[in-house]
């Protein structure tokens, strides 16, 4: 299972960091990904990290805003959101996908584990 948390309101240019605790599973050997959707559209790729940590990918719409990362002896990853736009409001999930260290895979059918998903909502 995967918990997400962390969402809120922000003012364009503000920061959040989402957490995504996980349970039930050996966490160290998925890969964490993020996905978002915004109202009246569909789930989407944001980011994701393999399991070791030590490799990222990103959007390009978010690339230099979003930081994905993990830490595998607390079961949790987390995303740090910097100069949000209100283009960014949406709601987040993250989800688990094994194995997790091959190359990333941004379709949703690939990842086992959901987390419920967080909102998070920048005004202008």
């Amino acid at each position: 299972q995967l918990q997400a948390s962390g969402g809120g309101l922000v003012q364009a240019g503000g920061s959040l960091r989402l957490s995504c605790a996980a349970s039930g599973f050996s966490f160290d050997t998925y890969a964490v990904a993020w996905f978002r959707q915004a109202p009246g559209k569909e789930r989407v790729f944001v980011t994701a990290i393999r399991s070791n940590g030590f490799r990222m990918y990103y959007v390009d719409s978010v690339k230099g805003r979003f930081t994905v990362s993990r830490d595998n002896a607390k079961n949790t990853a987390y995303l740090q959101m910097d100069n949000l736009k209100p283009e960014d409001t949406a709601i987040y999930y993250c989800a688990a996908r094994y194995p997790g260290n091959v190359p990333t895979s941004t379709r949703l059918s690939d990842y086992t584990y959901w987390g419920q998903g967080t909102q998070v909502t920048v005004s202008s």
